[in-house]
């Protein structure tokens, strides 16, 4: 993988677009999570993208598996779509990818689970924000380390990584350096300090986003839509970051 560390730590920037990802790179980022449509939590990039960014980006590309938004209770042919992307992700040279699946029940669909795990390999595994829709964490982490994963990204089942600091804080002592548990949701320079002090973690994932309006300068205002603001991963503020993990 193409990831050098900050100081001791590692910083991962989830970016939305190859725009957003060179950003992220030039800001300082030890590796991206790639994807597109985050103002619905994300789903896997096109073909284009994936191809570009990999052409375009040195650093670490990890891309997120998700056919769609919503659950993440998947039918066959989700599973199948999923794989089928994983095996594109391999053959474009990317060095992971984000997965998560769960049962109705909340508790980790080990068996599927283990149909993307075993399609990645040997590329470098993460089990997303899946895990924040848990029914019991600690059974959930044993599942997910059981199953061979490198990383698992959460806010500690909560709305951001500071609020769900001190159950962060349980499953990096439980994980016992057997998995890396990566805080994430709502971290920013403001908060990225405290996360890491109050949690003992030593990787961070933040979008380090900001809203870009349309730069049209003709508005169609009978039709309502199609003119939002876009997401874009800022390299100021990824280097705001980069500078406070640097000072630890």
């Amino acid at each position: 993988m193409k990831e050098t560390a900050i100081g001791n730590y590692q910083l991962e920037i989830c970016s939305n677009s190859v725009a957003s990802a060179i950003e992220a790179e030039q800001g300082g980022a030890t590796r991206i999570e790639f994807c597109q449509n985050l103002e619905n939590g994300g789903t896997t990039p096109s073909f284009g993208q994936l191809r570009l960014v990999r052409e375009l980006v040195k650093i670490g590309i990890h891309v997120l598996i998700r056919p769609r938004g919503g659950d993440f209770l998947y039918t066959e042919e989700e599973m199948l779509e999923m794989i089928a992307d994983i095996e594109l992700c391999k053959e474009l040279g990317m060095d992971g990818v984000v997965i998560g699946v769960l049962n109705a029940d909340g508790t980790v669909d080990k068996v599927n689970t283990k149909r993307l795990v075993d399609a990645a390999r040997p590329m470098h595994v993460t089990f997303h924000r899946a895990f924040d829709r848990v029914q019991d964490p600690f059974d959930a982490l044993e599942d997910v380390i059981a199953l061979g994963i490198d990383r698992i990204l959460t806010s500690g089942l909560r709305n951001s990584a500071l609020s769900g600091a001190p159950l962060l804080k349980q499953l990096i002592e439980q994980a016992a350096g057997r998995i890396v548990i990566m805080p994430g949701a709502g971290v920013d320079a403001s908060n990225i300090k405290t996360i890491l002090a109050e949690t003992g973690a030593i990787a961070v994932h933040s979008s380090a986003k900001e809203s870009q309006p349309s730069k049209m300068k003709f508005s169609q205002d009978q039709v309502n839509g199609m003119d939002e603001a876009q997401w874009m991963s800022s390299k100021e503020k990824v280097h705001q970051m980069v500078d406070l993990l640097k000072s630890l």
